[in-house]
């Protein structure tokens, strides 16, 4: 979650160009916080959280390695602010992790076995019409190579 804003904090150049996105995803996100869970599983409360900070994310990926219309101190200023996650963005980076969708899907902790998270499977090794969907995340397949 971003840090609070005071008056002192100085915004980059460019600030302006993704600062309505930015406040839209906030927005989603304080809805998604403050929805009841009535009748679902403690796990599936928080899979629109997990889906939103994956949105921010990949947006300000996208903006900086992607298209490069942000300079470099935004992005650094977007990282040090909350407003993406630093840790899951330097993942997609590597091979094989471009699609991940957060970070619990491949702490082996998580899971029986020591394993990754089933999700990660790409589709063409996975039984036929099976369906799998995420326990931590509610994704329904975030391996590479589909």
């Amino acid at each position: 979650m971003p840090k609070i804003k005071t008056g002192r904090v100085n915004y980059p150049d460019g600030w302006e160009l993704i600062e309505p996105t930015l406040h839209d995803l906030q927005a989603k996100m304080r809805q998604a916080e403050n929805d009841p869970n009535d009748g679902k599983r403690n796990c599936e409360a928080l899979w629109p959280i997990f889906h939103i900070t994956h949105q921010k994310s990949r947006y300000i990926y996208d903006l900086y390695y992607k298209r490069q219309e942000i300079s470099r101190e935004l992005y650094e200023f977007c990282l040090e602010q909350g407003y993406a996650d630093a840790n899951l963005i330097a993942k997609w980076k590597k091979p094989g992790y471009e699609r991940l969708c957060c970070l619990r899907c491949i702490q082996t902790r998580d899971h029986n076995f020591g394993t990754t998270c089933m999700c990660r499977v790409p589709k063409h090794l996975r039984e036929e019409n099976k369906v799998i969907e995420c326990v931590h995340c509610g994704c329904t397949g975030c391996g590479s190579g589909d």
